[in-house]
């Protein structure tokens, strides 16, 4: 799959140290996966919740932060949409950010 934007969970890992090691190593399975359906992220990531409009809310650390995005299953793309801390995930709308 094609990660956008990685800088993203870049700047976020700079902020929130703890998180780098799990960001980093969701991204490279990321990249390295051919989701071609949620079906297919379900298998990979048990935990992830499955929304409307193609996105998906990924549990990082334990659940200390979300990340959310969105996936074209056709082109092979995922678009980082939101990564936050849980409280910071509770403030927004996951299915229209």
């Amino acid at each position: 799959m094609r990660v956008i934007a990685k800088k993203a969970l870049r700047e976020f890992w700079m902020t929130h140290s703890n998180s780098e090691e799990s960001l980093k190593s969701w991204h490279k399975e990321a990249v390295e996966a051919s989701w071609n359906s949620p079906q297919d992220i379900k298998k990979d990531y048990p935990s992830a919740s499955i929304l409307q409009d193609n996105r998906v809310v990924f549990n990082i650390k334990g659940n200390t932060y979300r990340l959310v995005v969105k996936v074209n299953y056709d082109f092979g793309i995922v678009w980082i949409r939101f990564i936050g801390t849980h409280a910071q995930y509770d403030r927004i709308n996951a299915s229209t950010i």
